[in-house]
């Protein structure tokens, strides 16, 4: 975020997310000057994390660059609008963020048992490699905007709709490019998945 320029101090919160509909980095920064704090300490009273809470205060941030439209002034305040949108976010990082710990604690259960009885050989540790290699390969041959989705969604654990918000995309563009992307996925790493056995390289993306 860069520094806000003098003189700002004035202009109407309506004025400032015109012009960041515009592009201009400028009024974005007088508008984190003005309420980067209170949502972080919305965020902080939430998370009860000072790291969650700065990501939730990023995408918050991230969200109104990338949709500032998405203020109607008719239906309230900025700074209340904006507070509301951390809430939700804060809560929603949380959730995530219990989630994720119960997935990792039932995986690390599974891992152990399988440990017991799967212990893989030198050939399959390798061909594990070689389809990683691959499958990220293929990742970064995807459009930009289909690698996006598909990052927030499978490496952040965002759903669909939380990838519109963060991306500025409607519901049903997301939901295009995902299939879009999957399918070219599915095209590109065919003879990876056929030659598996399975169709499962989740444990080999990066």
């Amino acid at each position: 975020m860069t520094e806000p320029p003098a003189g700002e101090a004035g202009v109407d919160d309506a004025d400032l997310i015109a012009r960041v509909g515009a592009g201009d980095q400028d009024a974005l920064a007088v508008l984190y000057d003005r309420y980067g704090r209170p949502c972080f300490s919305l965020a902080r009273r939430i998370t009860a994390d000072i790291t969650f809470a700065e990501d939730v205060v990023q995408e918050v941030f991230l969200a109104v660059w990338r949709a500032p439209g998405k203020f109607d002034p008719g239906r309230g305040a900025f700074g209340s609008w904006l507070l509301a949108m951390t809430h939700h976010k804060a809560v929603d990082a949380v959730r995530r963020e219990e989630t994720l710990r119960r997935r990792r604690a039932e995986s690390a259960d599974g891992a152990d048992a399988a440990r017991q009885h799967d212990v893989p050989g030198v050939e399959d540790q390798v061909w594990t490699g070689l389809r990683g290699d691959r499958v990220r390969a293929a990742l970064r041959g995807l459009p930009g905007v289909q690698r996006e989705a598909l990052g927030l969604a499978y490496f952040g654990g965002y759903t669909q709709r939380e990838v519109a918000a963060l991306t500025g995309a409607p519901l049903g563009t997301v939901k295009t490019r995902m299939l879009a992307g999957m399918r070219r996925l599915a095209t590109l790493l065919g003879d990876v998945a056929d030659s598996a056995g399975t169709a499962d390289d989740e444990g080999a993306l990066p």
